[in-house]
């Protein structure tokens, strides 16, 4: 027995860790999860990767998500850095070096340690996102704030957070793929970080952490493989 909980709206990767990324009509998802995403980061002389925040593996470097990246020729190929202007930059590490004024960062494609925060992939509802919205009226939000891999459409009427409902279960998006919804993410300052049209704002981790213990999503594990596709339906098995 299935039960569908909504349908694929907006599919996003980001090909550089902790830029803002390129939206897609479909995507080919594997155990990792989205092909390419998180790929590549900003990797500093100590070996952390460019992050909103300082942890063991990561580096705070303000200004990344000012930043865009993609992938013009597809996953299997470097990705293509744009600066905040959406123009694209000739050479990758020597503009970072530039931007953020430093001589010891470079563009690092993933080896043996992951370029995830927690795990491989990010689902967030409109349900969720439209509380967002309305808990900081006049701060400008959309899904990129939270930036996740898919925004799921939900039937009006459906209540805030019911990612909640959905850990230690299993769905199937679309054909072939399939998901395990384990936990949520634990959010962080980056969510009230300026990136292009959404200016900096501290009342949206406020809001998050007062209405529900600073988490917001649902992570999942892929189960099976395959495409994932806007419109495509989500439904719990």
């Amino acid at each position: 027995m299935t039960y569908t909980v909504g349908t694929v709206e907006r599919i996003w990767r980001y090909p550089i860790k902790s830029t803002g990324g390129e939206r897609l009509v479909r995507a080919e998802v594997d155990a990792r999860g989205l092909v390419g995403d998180r790929l590549f980061a900003v990797r500093d002389g100590e070996g952390k990767f460019g992050s909103g925040k300082n942890t063991r593996r990561f580096r705070r470097m303000p200004g990344l998500l000012q930043l865009r990246s993609r992938y013009p020729d597809g996953p299997e190929q470097q990705p293509e850095l744009l600066d905040p202007h959406g123009a694209a930059v000739v050479d990758a590490t020597a503009y970072l070096r530039r931007y953020l004024g430093r001589d010891d960062v470079e563009l690092a494609r993933e080896q043996a340690v992951s370029h995830f925060d927690q795990l491989p992939l990010s689902v967030l509802t409109t349900a969720t996102l439209d509380w967002a919205r309305t808990a900081v009226p006049g701060v400008p939000v959309d899904e990129r704030r939270f930036r996740p891999n898919l925004l799921i459409r939900t039937p009006p009427g459906t209540r805030p957070f019911v990612e909640d409902d959905w850990f230690g279960c299993t769905a199937r998006i679309g054909s072939a793929l399939c998901v395990e919804f384990v936990r949520s993410s634990e959010r962080c300052v980056m969510v009230n970080e300026a990136q292009q049209d959404l200016p900096r704002s501290p009342l949206v981790l406020r809001a998050v952490a007062t209405a529900h213990d600073t988490r917001l999503d649902a992570l999942a594990t892929v189960v099976a493989p395959g495409p994932v596709r806007s419109g495509d339906a989500v439904a719990l098995l």
